[in-house]
C-alpha cells in the first residue's frame, strides 16, 4: 500500500495559481491534464450541466480564449485551508470572437470572480466558480446598462 501524503496549503495554492497562469493566461492545455483529475467536476453557470470532465474544462478555456484572445487573468487574493483553495481574480480582455452566441463587439471588458478548488493528492478534483457575468455582458453591450433602454 502506498502512503498518501497530503499537500500543504502552500502547495495547493501553487497548483491553483498554475491553472490560472498557465492554462488560462498562456493557453497551455497540457497543464490541465497534469493538474486536474480526469473526472474534474466544475460548477459554473457558463458551463452547462454535463458529466464532469477536465476535457469540458479545457473546452471552456478554448472558447473563452477564442472570444477574448488578449485576455489576462490576475490573481488578487488566495486563501487555503485543508483541501480547499479560494482564489479571487480579475480578468480583462477584448471581445474578438463568438461569445455566448454573440458576434465580436471589439469592446473591452474587465470582470471579477472567485473560484474554490478542491485539491486531492495533487490534483484539482472539483471547482466552484462565481463571476460578475451581468457586468461582463453589460460591458460588451449584450444586455443594457442600468438606466439604458433595452
Amino acid at each position: 500500500m502506498v502512503a498518501v501524503h497530503p499537500m500543504s496549503t502552500e502547495e495547493n495554492k501553487a497548483l491553483a495559481r498554475r491553472i490560472i497562469e498557465e492554462a488560462w493566461n498562456q493557453g497551455n492545455l497540457v497543464v490541465v491534464d497534469e493538474l486536474m483529475a480526469p473526472d474534474y467536476a466544475g460548477h459554473h453557470a457558463l458551463v452547462g450541466n454535463q458529466p464532469p470532465s477536465r476535457d469540458l474544462y479545457k473546452q471552456f478555456i478554448i472558447r473563452t480564449r477564442t472570444a477574448f484572445p488578449d485576455m489576462r487573468a490576475t490573481i488578487e487574493d488566495q486563501v487555503a485551508e485543508g483541501d480547499l483553495v479560494v482564489t479571487r481574480w480579475s480578468v480583462q480582455g477584448t471581445h474578438h470572437g463568438m461569445f455566448r452566441g454573440h458576434s465580436p463587439t471589439g469592446k473591452q471588458m474587465s470582470v471579477t470572480g472567485i473560484i474554490i478548488e478542491r485539491i486531492v493528492n495533487g490534483k484539482a478534483v472539483e471547482g466552484w466558480m462565481e463571476m460578475d457575468t451581468m457586468n461582463q455582458m453589460q460591458q460588451l453591450g449584450m444586455i443594457p446598462q442600468p438606466g439604458q433602454p433595452s
